[in-house]
Parts: C-alpha cells; sequence; structure tokens
C-alpha cells in the first residue's frame, strides 16, 4: 500500500510538472504568435502606409455610420418620425421583399437599420483618367480587390487627393454617393437621403445595391457594375409592373426616362471611341497645348451634340451642356464602367434564358462565384 501511494504521489508530481510545462510552453506559443503577428503587422504597414491610413479612416467612418444607425422597428415606432417618410421605409421594405422572392437575390440584413444624414452628403467617390488615353487609374485594396474608383467620408480629404491627381495630370471627377454596398460584410443602412427618391429611381437603387450583396466578382469592376445596374433597371421596371400596373403612368415615366438614358449612354459610349481614335491619331510633335485643345474641342462637340438625340428631354439637355466645362475622360470612364455592357447580360437574359429572371440569377451566381467572404 504504502508503494502505491508513493507511486500515486510521485505520478501526481509528474503529471503536475508536465501540465506546468504544458502551460509555460502554450504562453511561449501565444508570445511568439502575437510577436510574429505583430511584426507582420508592422511590416504591411511600413510598405502600405497610405492604405493603411486610407483603411483606418473608412473604417472610422463606416463606425460613425454605424453606430449612428436606429433599427428600423424602433424608427417605424418613433411618433415623432413623419409618416410620409415611414411610408418610404416600407417602399423599401417591399422593394426588398420583391428582388428576394421575385429576382432571386440574396436575402440579408440590408436596410434593417437607418441612418439620419440631416441633409449632408455622407460619402464622395472620385475617379481619374489618363488625360490622353481613356485608361482609368487603379486603387488596390487588401481582400476586396482592384477599383477604378476610391472613396471618402471627408469631403476635405477627397479635395486634396483630387488636387494631387490633377498636379500628376490626371482627368478626375468627384461626386457624390446616393449608396453603397459594403458586400454583405456589415449591415448596409436605409439612408435618409433615399427617402425623397422617387420610386423608380429607389428601386434601382436598392436592387443595384442588393446585386452586389449577391455577386461581387474580384478585381472585374466592370463586370460588377454592368451587371448591378443592368439588374437594377430590369428590377425597377418588374417591380412598378407588379405594385402599380403594367399601364400605369409610374411605369411609363421610367421607361421614357430610361429611353432618354439609355440613348444618352450610347451616344457617350460612341464618344468614347471618336476619342480614343483622336488619342491614337496624336503624333509626338504635338504639345499637350495642342492635344488639350483638339481633346476638348471633340468632347464639345460630343456633348452638344445630344440635341439630336431625343425632342422630349430639353430640361435634360440643357442639364448636360452646364456640365460641358466639367467633362473630361474621367466622365467617359464612367459610362464605360458601369453601362458599356449591359447589352450583352439583356441578350444573354433575352435568348438563353426567354426572360426567366430566376434561372437567370441562378446561373450567374453559378458561373460567376462570387468574392464575398461572409
Amino acid at each position: 500500500m504504502a508503494f502505491i501511494f508513493v507511486y500515486l504521489a510521485e505520478y501526481g508530481f509528474l503529471y503536475r510538472k508536465l501540465q506546468i510545462n504544458m502551460w509555460l510552453g502554450f504562453k511561449k506559443f501565444i508570445k511568439y504568435f502575437f510577436l510574429v503577428f505583430f511584426i507582420l503587422l508592422v511590416g504591411f504597414i511600413a510598405f502600405n502606409f497610405d492604405a493603411a491610413v486610407y483603411g483606418f479612416r473608412q473604417a472610422k467612418g463606416q463606425l460613425k455610420v454605424i453606430f449612428n444607425t436606429r433599427p428600423v422597428e424602433e424608427v417605424m415606432a418613433d411618433k415623432t418620425f413623419p409618416d410620409s417618410l415611414k411610408k418610404r421605409i416600407e417602399l423599401i421594405q417591399e422593394i426588398k421583399k420583391f428582388a428576394v422572392d421575385s429576382l432571386g437575390l440574396n436575402q440579408s440584413e440590408n436596410y434593417t437599420t437607418f441612418y439620419n444624414q440631416h441633409g449632408k452628403p455622407i460619402l464622395w467617390v472620385m475617379t481619374a483618367c489618363e488625360p490622353f488615353e481613356l485608361k482609368a487609374k487603379k486603387w488596390h485594396f487588401p481582400i476586396v480587390g482592384t477599383f477604378t474608383y476610391k472613396g471618402h467620408f471627408e469631403k476635405e480629404l477627397a479635395d486634396k487627393e483630387i488636387a494631387e491627381l490633377k498636379k500628376e495630370s490626371y482627368d478626375t471627377q468627384l461626386n457624390e454617393v446616393s449608396a453603397w454596398s459594403t458586400l454583405g460584410y456589415l449591415k448596409d443602412p436605409i439612408l435618409s437621403s433615399m427617402l425623397y427618391y422617387s420610386d423608380a429611381r429607389l428601386a434601382s437603387l436598392i436592387i443595384h445595391e442588393l446585386t452586389h450583396g449577391t455577386l461581387f466578382v474580384k478585381n472585374n469592376l466592370e463586370f460588377n457594375e454592368n451587371l448591378a445596374d443592368f439588374i437594377g433597371e430590369y428590377g425597377a421596371i418588374r417591380f412598378l409592373a407588379y405594385k402599380y400596373g403594367k399601364d400605369s403612368e409610374e411605369l411609363r415615366k421610367y421607361e421614357r426616362s430610361k429611353k432618354f438614358s439609355d440613348a444618352y449612354t450610347k451616344h457617350l459610349i460612341r464618344g468614347t471611341k471618336k476619342l480614343d481614335s483622336l488619342y491614337h491619331s496624336f503624333n509626338k510633335n504635338l504639345t499637350i497645348s495642342q492635344k488639350t485643345s483638339l481633346k476638348f474641342d471633340l468632347i464639345g462637340k460630343i456633348i452638344t451634340s445630344t440635341d439630336t438625340l431625343m425632342n422630349g428631354e430639353i430640361q435634360s439637355l440643357r442639364k448636360s451642356r452646364r456640365r460641358t466645362s466639367q467633362v473630361n475622360n474621367a466622365y467617359f470612364i464612367g459610362y464605360l464602367t458601369y453601362q458599356s455592357k449591359q447589352n450583352q447580360f439583356e441578350k444573354e437574359f433575352r435568348t438563353k434564358f426567354n426572360q426567366d429572371f430566376k434561372k437567370y440569377m441562378a446561373y450567374l451566381k453559378k458561373a460567376y462565384p462570387s468574392s464575398i467572404v461572409f
């Protein structure tokens, strides 16, 4: 018996020693793990300082939005919130449900929260393009990939970067953003500015962003934006027909607007081909001043010739003329990015899938696996 107790005591001592050694080993592993992680993090920041600073600012802006959102249920129960705007929130929920049930887009937590902008823009997006080549500047971001635009939550930072790009001779554009998608990483909120959009614009916008949250191909911005625009516009037509009827004024008004918009887009894309030909015709003897003069002479002709598109959209044409001084290569690149390939999607949808959109959506999900990481 004594032998057994001695053995157990020694075994217990050895077992305890083993536990201590295992704990010390684990602590050592944790210590080295965090040391290696810290070294890698410092190295990443050192070699990607600008990207790290930009990422921090974007996270700060996004967190500001998140921490100041309210659940939709809370807003709808708020007696001080206008009933007219509550109806717009209800419409957004109806559009979202339609997009999931009738178009096959993914269910998500998007638009279940509300952010009050207090009448101020929330995000600015800039694009840049070579001065004598229709080649967009690209920005590279970890995880999500490469984009031909860059967003800022702070207008001052956007203005500063635009000024720097101009010094490098880039053509630039800076626009306010009406909505954006976090690709499923976060819950995209309803922005207060959305509540003042027309039904058609709201449907197109919501469905566009929900498309990004359903299917997003890394490093293929042109594909992503053209697809989202196609589905957004098609979805808006389907939704208006569903809600108001195929012969409703709401649907007819949107189709008239879309007809002009499509004609204007095709006109500008034809214009990009003329610009491309002009830039390729430049010889080495031309000065920067001469190239610039020829470039903006042609841009002016492209924009002012919109008079011949349609007779019933005088106000839109006047608005386009007022923008002539702002139109440059970056303006045209925007149309190439968002709308140059929509006809391909429409043709595929109508000829291969007999206009069965759910089948088409299922095909797209399978053919183009999304790069979204949940």
